[in-house]
């Protein structure tokens, strides 16, 4: 039976086993903070006060996660160029509907979802947009790469879709915007785009957001509670007064505060009554609270040991589009888990980010797991020595139609 399993795994999950297995451990081990986290919410709205249905939710957004990763990873990498460029166009449409016709949830102040009525679910479509953006960015890198480029040549097929995408996320989702917006420029970096063109479209973009803002201000009306919003977040950073808007930091601090070294135990949290997003936003202090800083530092190490592999992926690839994809979708994962455990010990203001495959969510969880997916399939063997012979004998062989139209647009 043992043999039989590990004949099943060999044979039908390629890529790296490293990255499978981190993975998988942080499957696992979400389940705890998640059904414990989730008690609060099970009193709200009339609830009867059970998390049983809360830890189903959670297994069956991990079961399709999974089945996500499966079914991408076995899409060779380089039809990833022509997928994005297919999808940015659809992107930008959920977008644009998001932001017009989306929906709140959880107390959001602005409308992130959309609701998918066929499944009777919602969809955060930024976390949609972050992951095709990043490839469409990878794959425009990659065709450049060798070239001398002016920056007057990359205004539109590069930068004129980023900051469409980033700007219909910034109204109502400011964190996610900034966060992709400096993935990308990373990720220019990576790509060996020349920095004094990424210092234009900085300029540029601070600019366009300092005039968005003073827009906002002057007309309260246009977007209601959003610059506010983000105003007083940073402003309660830097202020030692407890506030409101603080509530949740301060909760926060006291799980961390309470969890010692070895924590209260599982499933013996207090923080979590008083945490309204203590299932998804601010898990990592009841993660820290229940498991201690042992627990903490785990999770942590975990993050960080995906990170290692993203960069021995990166470092192993000889395609420049290997290289520049494994980044594209990696790095924004490793980027937005330190960025939620800073939120949650008080480094970074509140910005509503999840905790990769751990926190409660759909969108994330799959999002993330699309991107676990690009980079299992990048690093797998197969696709290694078909992408090798493709470059070998690519004028000899017939192209594929989304190549096709990856090379002409």
């Amino acid at each position: 039976m043992k043999n039989s399993l590990v004949h099943f795994f060999n044979s039908n999950l390629s890529g790296d086993k490293a990255i499978w297995a981190l993975v998988a451990l942080l499957a696992v081990f979400s389940f705890i903070p998640v059904y414990s986290a989730s008690s609060n919410l099970a009193y709200l709205n009339g609830g009867n006060g059970s998390t049983i249905s809360y830890l189903i939710k959670h297994f069956v957004h991990l079961f399709m996660g999974f089945i996500i990763i499966f079914a991408v990873h076995k899409i060779p990498y380089k039809y990833f160029r022509g997928i994005s460029i297919l999808l940015l166009p659809v992107t930008i449409i959920l977008l644009v509907f998001t932001l017009l016709k989306g929906t709140t949830i959880d107390g959001a102040y602005a409308s992130r979802w959309i609701t998918i009525p066929v499944f009777n679910m919602s969809f955060q479509t930024s976390s949609f947009a972050a992951v095709v953006l990043m490839v469409y960015v990878a794959r425009y890198l990659s065709k450049i790469a060798s070239k001398k480029i002016t920056f007057k040549e990359t205004i539109w097929p590069l930068w004129v879709p980023v900051l469409t995408i980033v700007g219909l996320i910034f109204p109502a989702n400011f964190s996610t915007a900034a966060i992709i917006f400096c993935m990308v420029l990373l990720l220019a970096y990576l790509g060996g785009y020349p920095l004094k063109y990424c210092g234009y479209i900085l300029g540029t973009t601070v600019v366009i957001a300092s005039l968005f803002i003073l827009t906002s201000k002057a007309f309260p009306g246009l977007l209601p509670n959003r610059v506010d919003t983000w105003t007083s977040r940073i402003e309660n950073f830097i202020s030692d007064d407890v506030q409101q808007e603080q509530y949740q930091v301060e909760k926060a601090k006291i799980a961390i505060a309470t969890g010692g070294l070895t924590g209260k135990g599982v499933g013996k949290s207090v923080q979590r009554n008083f945490l309204p997003q203590s299932s998804s936003d601010f898990i990592y202090a009841i993660i820290i609270e229940e498991t201690g800083l042992i627990g903490g530092f785990f999770v942590l190490l975990l993050y960080l040991f995906i990170l290692l592999r993203i960069a021995i992926i990166f470092t192993k690839r000889d395609s420049i589009y290997a290289k520049l994809l494994v980044a594209a979708v990696g790095l924004p994962i490793v980027f937005q888990a330190f960025i939620n455990i800073g939120v949650a010990v008080n480094l970074f203001p509140v910005t509503g980010q999840t905790l990769p495959l751990v926190s409660s969510g759909g969108s994330s969880i799959w999002m993330t797991c699309v991107g676990i997916g690009i980079i299992l399939s990048v690093s797998s063997k197969s696709n290694e020595d078909y992408s090798e012979k493709e470059l070998q004998y690519k004028d000899e062989e017939q192209e594929n139609p989304l190549d096709v139209l990856s090379q002409t647009i």
